[in-house]
């Protein structure tokens, strides 16, 4: 059964759980979402908080996935530009499905539905992410429409002797 994505949903304290809860998971699964496992809610929380405070400040809007029993399955945050030279692109950040969901094409759809709505956000012509190294993320986003712009080698620290690269993928939106 396909997720049903809201752009900008309401910000309830049920949504905020759900964001949290499914951010720890993604974590604790060795997903590359900021953290290294394990990781706690009290960790990642303050985090959200800055995603938040970052939406009510209309510097970030955040795309949710909900699964059939209307739980929280997948996320991705868009981070406008201040720079007036590159207001016409997005970031992409924080990109997340449940572990418990993975393998059943929910990536695609976050990303299909991420691209859909990036083109309603007036004068946006592409959205760039990173994504780290080592762990085939790359050709995921590639096999999305993404192309690889950019790799910085070794900028991620995951562990004392575990450097990653740090990709950065474009995808034009027209």
């Amino acid at each position: 059964m396909p997720l049903t994505f809201t752009l900008d949903p309401a910000i309830t304290s049920a949504l905020r759980d759900g964001v949290l809860d499914l951010w720890t998971d993604v974590s604790n699964a060795g997903g590359a979402v900021g953290f290294v496992p394990p990781v706690t809610r009290d960790e990642i929380r303050p985090e959200l908080v800055r995603h938040l405070v970052a939406m009510v400040e209309g510097r970030h809007r955040l795309l949710v996935g909900h699964d059939e029993s209307g739980r929280v399955a997948a996320t991705a945050f868009f981070s406008f530009n201040a720079h007036r030279l590159m207001t016409h692109w997005v970031w992409l950040y924080t990109v997340m499905v449940h572990p418990g969901h993975q393998g059943r094409g929910y990536g695609r759809e976050l990303l299909a539905a991420a691209a859909d709505a990036a083109r309603t956000f007036e004068g946006i012509d592409a959205i760039r992410l990173t994504c780290r190294g080592g762990l085939g993320l790359e050709r995921f986003y590639a096999s999305c429409g993404y192309k690889e712009v950019g790799r910085v080698p070794g900028a991620i620290r995951v562990a004392p002797g575990d450097d990653r690269d740090d990709v950065h993928m474009l995808l034009p939106l027209a």
